[in-house]
């Protein structure tokens, strides 16, 4: 189903259809009042005095037999998370109730939380409007249109493109993490990073050979498995001519994740087809920059592999030298995630020097067990990264939860034969070791953090702004970090 918003700022009357008003809290009419006849608002006020005990925030009424009425409860104080989650319950409620023609009256309210407050509220009901329905055969192709009058609804033209923006990021970041492991493999995934040129951003493609003779053998041994290539792409946006340290931002792009020769069990490995959401976080990011024209200058690298038990597959009891020089004894093939980061990690710090670097991955079951779907796990070697961070998750509620590090866990990744192990196999502390392998590779103290997102990158019942399936969780975090602390 599709959303069309019209604006007529200098409207005043509604069309045919349903028509929205937001009240004060409980349904308490006032300044909505003008938007009805004499008789209506009797008629409303006589059905709300019946039902005392609304417990819902948004209701519908017959006001006769061509026009509905849904009234919205806005409750005072409001966070913009909270204007954006109303906007899209207010979503689910119109196509639950098969509403296609809808005149929102911006003026209804009064006094709005908070700034923008329509700007938000559309923005929130875009964001939940997504699907993923490419390779249904009989598609959804019902429209709905709603019309904003009054001069409320002006959006500013700054706002406007920001919130297009971050939704476009954030549906790019759905499309990738949505498609099929046979659609999206890492030579395909390459190729449409290559067309992320026509927003003005610099990608560069190092395919497996150059990878090899870069010396990324951490990450091309995940992939060697696979008929398919292994590639790192660099995604770069130039925002600002002054010559400032680019942020960085390094994605986990597992395209398919069977385990490798460690392989997983068959129940639920169909979800695998996520394990590159970390990657998809990266580039719906920097699309959203492109097309907002932020002010910064910042990189995206991913590293694209697929996980598969091949000929030629990695074999625990492998050792690998990585791109940083150490070296890696390969206990479990499915552990795979970690080498692919530990060499773009690397690399990122060495080739570009940023400010600072944030990961993303869907890198371990254990911080699903720690966290749920609540919150990300995070892990950094920077107080003010981390403050920064948690803060920016708190205002769009895509919240994270900082966990430890801590030398000692050292001594669990310690190898006999090689520098290190890759798994932790006294066991426990898994989301940790995982991360505390991660920072051996930050060579020059670099500010870093790592975002363990296995538990908010996919959705199987949806959550306040997202359907069920791909969430894009991460996408509007690193976007308000920025803008905050940044710009």
């Amino acid at each position: 189903m599709t959303v069309q918003v019209l604006y007529k700022n200098n409207g005043k009357s509604r069309n045919s259809g349903a028509m929205v008003l937001f009240t004060e809290e409980k349904f308490q009419l006032k300044h909505a009042k003008k938007f009805l006849s004499k008789s209506e608002n009797l008629f409303v006020e006589k059905i709300l005095k019946n039902k005392k005990d609304i417990k819902e925030s948004i209701i519908s009424l017959d006001l006769n037999e061509r026009n509905n009425l849904i009234l919205v409860s806005v409750k005072k104080d409001l966070k913009s998370s909270d204007v954006e989650s109303l906007g899209a319950k207010f979503y689910s409620f119109i196509t639950k109730n098969l509403f296609n023609d809808i005149s929102i009256m911006s003026e209804s309210l009064k006094t709005k939380p908070g700034k923008d407050f329509i700007g938000r509220f559309i923005h929130g009901l875009k964001l939940k409007s997504y699907e993923f329905n490419i390779y249904k055969s009989k598609k959804n192709n019902n429209k709905v249109v709603i019309n904003l009058i009054g001069k409320e609804s002006s959006i500013s033209i700054k706002n406007k493109i920001r919130f297009k923006a971050l939704e476009e990021g954030t549906f790019f970041t759905r499309d990738l993490v949505s498609e099929p492991g046979n659609i999206l493999h890492p030579d395909e995934y390459a190729k449409r990073l290559l067309k992320l040129k026509k927003y003005g951003l610099k990608v560069t493609v190092y395919n497996e050979k150059k990878l090899k003779n870069l010396g990324l053998n951490a990450l091309v041994g995940v992939g060697q498995g696979s008929v398919r290539g292994s590639y790192l792409v660099t995604i770069e946006w130039k925002g600002t001519k002054s010559k400032t340290k680019p942020l960085g931002f390094v994605g986990k792009g597992v395209c398919f994740d069977t385990g490798g020769i460690s392989l997983k069990p068959a129940k639920f490995m169909e979800d695998m087809t996520y394990d590159m959401a970390g990657s998809a976080v990266v580039v719906g990011l920097m699309k959203n920059f492109a097309l907002r024209k932020a002010k910064v200058n910042a990189v995206g690298v991913v590293g694209l592999v697929e996980n598969m038990p091949g000929g030629n597959a990695q074999r625990p009891g492998d050792v690998v030298k990585s791109y940083s020089g150490k070296t890696i004894e390969i206990l479990n093939t499915d552990a795979e995630g970690r080498l692919v980061l530990a060499d773009a990690l690397t690399f990122t710090e060495k080739k570009f020097k940023p400010e600072f670097m944030i990961d993303l991955a869907t890198l371990t079951g254990a911080i699903i067990v720690c966290l749920g779907s609540e919150y990300a796990g995070l892990f950094s070697n920077n107080d003010k990264l981390s403050k920064q961070i948690f803060d920016a998750g708190e205002k769009v509620n895509e919240k994270v939860w900082r966990l430890p590090l801590h030398k000692n866990y050292d001594k669990l990744m310690n190898s006999k034969i090689a520098d290190m192990q890759n798994i932790n196999y006294v066991g426990g502390a898994g989301s940790t070791t995982a991360a505390q392998f991660l920072q051996r590779f930050i060579l020059n103290k670099t500010p870093w953090a790592h975002l363990d997102i296995a538990g908010m990158a996919f959705s199987k019942y949806g959550g306040a702004i997202n359907p069920s399936g791909a969430t894009g969780y991460g996408v509007r975090l690193l976007n308000k970090f920025v803008e905050d602390n940044y710009e």
